[in-house]
């Protein structure tokens, strides 16, 4: 991912501007596809919250980044800085934005994709994965890196 966001900025909970090349550098990334005017997303986002608490405590080299279809800059940080985990987003307006969704077949959201550094997709669906097996933080994240 850190290859494929080469150039891009991202931004964190405190609003720090990022490299994406280099904070993604050596990281297992989940791409989360959400909008904060979505309810699944609303469901599943305290769900993945929980789920990156347990796994980041053991593993610091996962990251998520947030890839919003919000409406305006104001909702996509609203919702971030108050259901969010301590993750990144891309900023609002960014042109890496649709090329993702195209790239990692977006066609609704909640999505979230689970990316190697170069970005190939290594878990298609971690949304469900997270919602039926995310209890057992631990046991999803050994079977996720088996694939790697």
């Amino acid at each position: 991912m850190s290859e494929l966001l080469a150039g891009a900025t991202l931004k964190n909970q405190q609003g720090l501007e990022l490299n994406a090349a280099e904070h993604l550098r050596g990281k297992v990334v989940g791409l989360y596809f959400s909008a904060s005017w979505c309810p699944p997303c609303r469901a599943f986002t305290p769900k993945l919250k929980r789920f990156f608490e347990k796994i980041r405590s053991n593993h610091p080299e996962f990251e998520v980044i947030f890839v919003s279809s919000d409406r305006s800059s104001e909702n996509l940080v609203a919702y971030f800085k108050d259901h969010h985990g301590d993750w990144t987003f891309i900023p609002y307006g960014r042109g890496e934005i649709k090329p993702l969704k195209q790239k990692y077949e977006v066609n609704g959201i909640p999505t979230m994709r689970i990316t190697r550094a170069n970005g190939d997709v290594v878990i298609w669906d971690a949304r469900g994965d997270i919602t039926n097996k995310g209890e057992d933080a631990e046991s999803l994240w050994k079977e996720w890196m088996s694939k790697f």
